[in-house]
């Protein structure tokens, strides 16, 4: 009769621990995290139930979309600046932003020995294209332009760049030889500790400023209990894990 008398409090303890109802959180992530969050959204489904609908994209346009009313709950950003300009504009949930990730930006070619240690290829290669991403728009490609000042290159590999409009398609122009190399995030192209494939040079940290991801719960998922619980889980030590997998810091 006692384990009978205990069955109703079990159950009603499981019932707790899940969803009340499952949930969608409509997430504008920054294009150098794709492939971190496609993994995070997925344990934050099986975790939780509720599902993450991924958008990627350029962080400055995801500002400029999230100020005419686009309909995202939380902003995931390739910056600090634009999640801190969304909450003093009010368009985000004060006291929400958090970092989730340091970035690293690397110059990565998919060939095989191309790209040196030292990045000296950019002084004595005979590439005629370098990639990067939008400067005006995308952090990475502020950084990469920060490098190629502090390197006094800019002048000289002017006529070389080939601009696109986000890192992950900055990524896709070397991937495809539109360009020899490029500028592009760590993350896009480290697995585990070592590059996945080609050869690179991980930009040192005091070439540019610090690339600081922040995270915000937009004014629009201030209702939705699983925009809040993403952002919680954003935080989760196995999240840490996930984004340091990637060549983050944390």
């Amino acid at each position: 009769m006692k384990i009978l008398s205990l069955l109703p409090s079990i159950a009603a303890g499981v019932l707790a621990m899940l969803p009340a109802q499952a949930a969608n959180v409509s997430v504008a992530v920054a294009a150098n995290f794709i492939a971190p969050m496609q993994r995070i959204a997925a344990e934050f489904k099986k975790d939780t139930g509720h599902t993450a609908l991924l958008a990627f994209g350029a962080t400055g346009g995801f500002q400029a979309q999230i100020a005419n009313g686009a309909p995202f709950d939380v902003l995931l950003a390739a910056d600090a600046a634009a999640p801190a300009a969304l909450e003093a504009q009010r368009l985000a949930v004060s006291g929400t932003r958090f970092t989730y990730a340091t970035g690293r930006l690397a110059l990565w070619s998919p060939r095989p020995g191309y790209i040196d240690r030292e990045g000296q290829v950019l002084k004595n290669g005979t590439f005629s294209h370098l990639a990067i991403a939008n400067p005006k728009t995308a952090p990475y490609g502020a950084a990469a332009v920060a490098v190629l000042d502090k390197l006094r290159l800019a002048g000289r590999l002017q006529s070389r760049l080939v601009v696109g409009a986000n890192v992950a398609q900055t990524c896709q122009f070397v991937s495809t030889g539109n360009a020899e190399l490029g500028f592009v995030a760590l993350a896009q192209v480290y697995r585990d500790g070592k590059l996945a494939a080609g050869s690179g040079w991980i930009v040192p940290a005091h070439l540019h400023a610090p690339i600081r991801q922040d995270g915000i719960l937009l004014a629009e998922g201030s209702a939705n209990p699983a925009a809040r619980m993403l952002v919680d889980y954003m935080k989760s030590d196995k999240v840490g894990n996930i984004i340091r997998s990637y060549g983050y810091e944390r």
